[in-house]
């Protein structure tokens, strides 16, 4: 016990004698390793297969096909909600958010969207900027250009929190196209693997 008193009161006695300007150092020190660490977890999330090889790929501009227009509304829905392309096509989404409220449309499995949205319930404030995600502000409109692969179906959301609760939800159809390999896209984040 004797030990244990001993050590609690040296340590107090070194907070103690640290000044303001060695505990904010301290304090620095503590933040500037934190921030690394938060990095990489971000970087794991908007990784390559963050929403991007099971469902396709960031197409180039010089390859787009055709332009789709997607509408964000604050009634937490997209119009058009449905939408259908082939494979091996490069669209280019742009979307317009008529909202009072910040929205986005994020590409992805629906197994990458409820992760990432999860993420973003936790915490609500995070900027996040990858090839399949375009957020935007109200009253602005963004791009995605984006290339599909694979057939089969891509799901799309809004991820700011409470939207994909409300609905804010929708598909991309790919359709096969004639004298591609049939690849379906995945749709639950887990490859061909069996649980």
């Amino acid at each position: 016990m004797a030990t244990h008193e001993t050590a609690s009161a040296a340590l107090v006695k070194t907070r103690d004698s640290l000044d303001k300007d060695q505990f904010m150092s301290k304090k620095s020190i503590h933040a500037a390793l934190l921030v690394p660490f938060l990095m990489a977890a971000t970087a794991a999330m908007a990784g390559p297969d963050h929403g991007s090889g099971s469902v396709g790929e960031p197409g180039k501009a010089s390859n787009v096909t055709r332009t789709i227009n997607v509408d964000m509304t604050d009634n937490m829905r997209f119009t058009p909600a449905d939408i259908s392309v082939q494979q091996g096509e490069t669209i280019r989404f742009v979307v317009k958010n008529s909202g009072a409220v910040k929205h986005e449309l994020v590409l992805g499995t629906p197994a990458e969207l409820k992760e990432h949205y999860a993420m973003m319930l936790k915490m609500p404030g995070m900027e996040h900027a990858d090839d399949n995600m375009v957020s935007v502000a109200p009253g602005k409109t963004g791009e995605i250009v984006w290339r599909f692969t694979k057939s089969g179906k891509v799901d799309f959301a809004c991820l700011q929190p409470g939207h994909y609760d409300a609905g804010m939800k929708g598909l991309v159809t790919v359709a096969q196209r004639a004298g591609q390999k049939a690849e379906p896209a995945k749709s639950d984040g887990h490859g061909s693997h069996k649980h």
